[in-house]
C-alpha cells in the first residue's frame, strides 16, 4: 500500500468514526503532551488568521497543518 492510499483509506475511516472512536483511537495512538501541543497550536493559527481571511486563502495554509503532524511523525519514527 503506498503511503498515498493508507492516507485516502484512513480518512475515509476518519470520516466514519464518530466522537468516542477517534477519542479512543487517539488515546491509543498519540501521546498526551502532543495532543496538547496540536491543540494549542491550531488554536495560535486561528486566533491569528484575520476575520476577512478568504476560503481560498485558509485552503492554502490548512496543508501546513496536516503536514507538521505528518513530518512529526516520521521524525518520531527515525528517532525511536
Amino acid at each position: 500500500m503506498t503511503g498515498l492510499e493508507l492516507a485516502q483509506e484512513f480518512t475515509d475511516l476518519w470520516n466514519d468514526m464518530n466522537a468516542k472512536e477517534i477519542n479512543t483511537m487517539l488515546a491509543r495512538n498519540v501521546n498526551f503532551d502532543l495532543l496538547e501541543f496540536f491543540s494549542a497550536y491550531a488554536d495560535d493559527f486561528v486566533e491569528a488568521l484575520p476575520p476577512e481571511m478568504e476560503a481560498e486563502l485558509l485552503k492554502e495554509k490548512v496543508p501546513n497543518l496536516l503536514i507538521i503532524g505528518y513530518i512529526i511523525r516520521v521524525l518520531e519514527e527515525r528517532l525511536g
